[in-house]
């Protein structure tokens, strides 16, 4: 699954105004990025495909504070969730559910992963059942495959979220808060820009501020 989803990324013939988005619904920045690129897609037209990576996975045997850790613990549930619903009902409750479990966490600061699922579920219409998903290896396989297909291409040392450009990925771009309209245009513009751009990699900076939803 990872192979061939790089490899329909990375495919030549890919040169339209497109977006793969990688998320994990807890991450905040994930989140503020995921919003930009919908405020991009009312400006600009362009066609996004989602797809869930997890930092849980990401942290596995990682030597991390305690408190990151039981959060990373924590954190399996959504993701689960959400590629249990994919599998059973298909890619396009992918960005619904995500749109509900961010709304729930993020918005709402629900710090309940039972009940975010619980509610999201609920939100798209979909069984309660698939909340015993949560607490399930069935579909992990699936979900470290989704995973890998987007971490493959940016490498181990970065996080949430991984946004390939048509067919450039890199991790980020990192906002702290959510450009709308035109000015989220102007910054896709950009973006489109650098990963047009061969032998661009990286830009970084130190966060000074926290995210904000509003």
């Amino acid at each position: 699954m990872s192979e061939q989803l790089v490899s329909e990324i990375t495919a030549p013939e890919n040169t339209v105004n497109k977006a793969d988005f990688w998320f994990d619904p807890v991450c905040p920045f994930a989140w503020i990025t995921s919003r930009w690129i919908g405020e991009v897609e009312q400006v600009r037209g362009i066609e996004t495909e989602w797809h869930v990576m997890s930092l849980s996975v990401l942290n596995e045997g990682r030597d991390l504070p305690a408190d990151y850790r039981a959060m990373m613990d924590d954190s399996w549930g959504p993701v689960r969730v959400i590629i249990a619903a994919q599998e059973l009902h298909g890619s396009s409750y992918v960005k619904p559910l995500y749109d509900a479990m961010g709304e729930q966490i993020h918005h709402e600061g629900n710090k309940d992963r039972a009940s975010v699922i619980q509610k999201a579920l609920a939100e798209t219409g979909l069984p309660a059942d698939l909340a015993r998903f949560a607490q399930s290896e069935e579909y992990d396989t699936q979900l470290r495959a989704s995973h890998e297909a987007g971490i493959s291409l940016v490498g181990q040392d970065v996080g949430t979220p991984v946004v390939a450009v048509n067919g450039t990925a890199f991790f980020g771009p990192v906002l702290t808060r959510i450009p709308r309209g035109e000015e989220a245009g102007k910054i896709w513009d950009a973006t489109v820009t650098l990963a047009g751009y061969p032998h661009f990699f990286e830009l970084k900076r130190s966060r000074t501020e926290s995210p904000e939803f509003n």
